[in-house]
């Protein structure tokens, strides 16, 4: 299998009357099967062909995920063209614009809920011929077309040069560019990712190494379809198995649709659903919360049912072994009269989730494997279309991104280039039928990253003895202490968010300085609530350095004589600590659209308050600038 074509072509012909797609329709979920898809994508492809597109052509795509997504994007790659997948989250002006422009799109698919972004900047876009409105649109120019325009024009197309058509896709070769994706933008010109219909069709056969897929199967596919994980993990991986993706219910806000997942779980009771940590997060937070709701006696047999299954599951690979297993059957009895309550909530088909984006931290993954729904991490970048390895059910880690997938070579390296033996630390470098084309016109930045095939990921890992694969954290956000040794800051920074319920988000920051700064995002209603345990009330001048101090406890306990000492390199540790009066988030750039830290923006945004960590003042914790802080939340 080479191309994106010869997969669909072949589902279809296997799995004709499978459903292929779900989506919800007049209040409850209508299927979609793969012969219906086809007929619709074909309709949709010479609709394009139609209207001029010539092979090669870019097409922009912005939507939510739906049925008219993926159709699309097949409709665009049978005739020829190459997609755009561009992110919802994306403002019109210079993110969405630059995206446009720098891929040279000659047309653009969007859906009603970001048709404006389209119209505000299409003057600045000369190249931009046409808009393809999924949903119509009243006031739309005379040259633009609706999406059952284009399927009506393909329709009337096929009728008459349907042998012209079959030959412009069947002649589409696995090494066409299939996508142009573009990274998070964490720079201000994110860089095209040019993936091939090859790089997909073989990340497809890579990933199926790791897991099997019931063709009875079904996901809720409620990460955004433009990203490579869900585009291939789910729209890919389940087409190659016959199986069915459902897409989210489409709010009338964006919090209005998030709030949609756990309804659409119940209803579509998926067998496996892919998830980032913070979505686990959330997950998690409902849990619990319905758990507390039912009283104290119910929650601390919960409390003691976690404890229980994290003796007996350990690290998850030595799971029940040894003397572990003496707490089999009381688990047992905790899975029938609780965890299985739980697992009901998400359709009680659920086999597993598959964790990608941002490493989540040990704990989530310990409280899903507790609750019988395992959260296995894995680890890909848009870069490698995006598969390279993952935990999988007979094969769990705690901490590692899993096994690779085969058909891939990966191996670690120095600065140099050279190989590492096991276990030690370096670059994780990817060769593979993957590894992207390169970054579209960016011939400088393709030759730095892609050499002699092999895929220079700037993440830095490790494979041990059993072939898990280890991801510690990226090259680039390295802490630089002031005798030039460097330290990755991942590792502290998400153990101090995952072990503490004080600290929502953190960051290290030391550039050739005499010791390491933190800032820290507070969880104020957690601290709140302590504050009241200990008969103090919130808000007041007390309460607000007995807050802080909070805070500088839980940082206190990775140094000597703490309960996690020992942990990391204690220079490493922030010696000074910001309280900051906001958290990280996607409205002021601070993370990105795969929710991700933006350090260099963060260090721009909180400039003044990283000057003022070296200070003198700034050694105690309670001082004006930290009360001050705190008082804003």
């Amino acid at each position: 299998m080479k191309t994106i074509i010869e997969l669909f072509e072949t589902s279809v012909a296997k799995f004709p009357n499978n459903v292929y797609l779900w989506e919800k329709s007049n209040g409850s979920y209508e299927g979609t099967t793969y012969k219906q898809t086809h007929d619709l994508v074909l309709k949709f492809g010479a609709g394009l062909v139609a209207l001029g597109m010539q092979k090669g052509d870019r097409v922009g795509l912005i939507s939510e995920g739906r049925n008219a997504w993926i159709i699309s994007e097949l409709g665009i790659l049978y005739a020829g063209g190459i997609n755009v997948p561009l992110s919802v989250k994306l403002e019109s002006g210079n993110e969405l614009k630059f995206r446009l422009a720098h891929s040279g799109c000659k047309m653009i698919v969007v859906s009603k809920g970001h048709a404006s972004k389209v119209e505000e900047i299409r003057a600045e876009l000369p190249e931009l011929e046409k808009v393809i409105y999924l949903d119509g649109n009243e006031n739309s120019d005379s040259n633009d077309i609706s999406y059952t325009q284009v399927l009506d024009q393909g329709d009337k197309y096929l009728k008459t040069n349907r042998l012209d058509f079959e030959a412009i896709y069947q002649t589409v070769q696995p090494g066409d560019v299939a996508n142009i994706s573009y990274t998070s933008g964490t720079t201000a010109d994110p860089k095209g990712i040019m993936l091939t219909q090859l790089n997909y069709a073989a990340n497809v056969v890579q990933a199926s190494t790791l897991l099997n897929i019931g063709e009875d199967w079904k996901t809720l596919a409620f990460l955004p379809w433009d990203h490579s994980f869900a585009h291939t993990a789910c729209l890919y991986c389940f087409m190659y198995y016959g199986a069915s993706v459902a897409s989210l219910e489409i709010g009338k806000t964006p919090m209005e649709t998030l709030k949609n997942i756990p309804k659409n779980i119940k209803e579509i009771q998926p067998n496996l659903l892919m998830s980032v940590p913070a979505v686990a997060k959330n997950f998690r937070k409902g849990i619990e919360s319905n758990i507390r709701a039912k009283g104290k006696t119910v929650e601390k047999m919960f409390n003691h049912a976690l404890k229980i299954a994290y003796k007996y599951n350990d690290n998850g690979w030595n799971r029940g072994k040894g003397l572990r297993v003496i707490y089999k059957p009381l688990l047992m009895l905790y899975d029938k009269i609780l965890f299985s309550k739980i697992r009901e909530g998400f359709g009680g088909k659920l086999e597993m989730f598959i964790g990608g984006g941002a490493l989540l931290d040990i704990e989530l993954q310990r409280f899903f494997y507790a609750v019988g729904m395992p959260m296995c991490q894995g680890y890909g970048l848009s870069e490698a279309a995006p598969v390279i390895s993952s935990n999988i059910l007979h094969a769990v880690k705690f901490g590692s991104s899993g096994k690779l997938a085969k058909y891939l070579e990966v191996k670690i390296c120095d600065n140099d280039g050279n190989k590492l033996p096991l276990g030690e630390k370096g670059e994780i470098v990817v060769k593979g039928d993957n590894v992207m084309k390169g970054y579209w016109n960016n011939p400088k930045a393709s030759a730095e990253t892609v050499r002699d095939g092999w895929l220079y990921t700037g993440d830095m890992g490790y494979l041990d003895k059993d072939g898990f694969l280890y991801v510690l954290g990226r090259f680039k956000s390295l802490l630089i202490g002031s005798d030039g040794e460097k330290f990755s800051p991942e590792g502290i920074e998400e153990a101090l968010v995952d072990q503490s319920p004080f600290i929502d988000q953190c960051m290290l920051y030391n550039n050739q300085n005499a010791y390491t700064s933190g800032m820290i995002v507070p969880n104020m209603p957690a601290i709140n609530r302590e504050l009241e345990k200990r008969g103090m009330k919130p808000g007041t001048d007390q309460a607000l350095a007995e807050a802080l101090k909070i805070i500088q406890h839980e940082v206190d306990a990775y140094k000597a004589g703490g309960k996690f000492a020992n942990s990391f390199p204690e220079r490493w540790l922030p010696t000074t600590i910001a309280v900051l009066p906001e958290a990280f988030t996607e409205q002021n750039h601070l993370l990105n659209s795969t929710m991700k830290m933006v350090r260099g923006k963060i260090t721009e945004y909180f400039k003044n308050e990283l000057e003022f960590l070296y200070t003198p003042e700034a050694k105690n914790i309670v001082n004006q600038r930290n009360v001050d802080a705190l008082k804003k939340w």
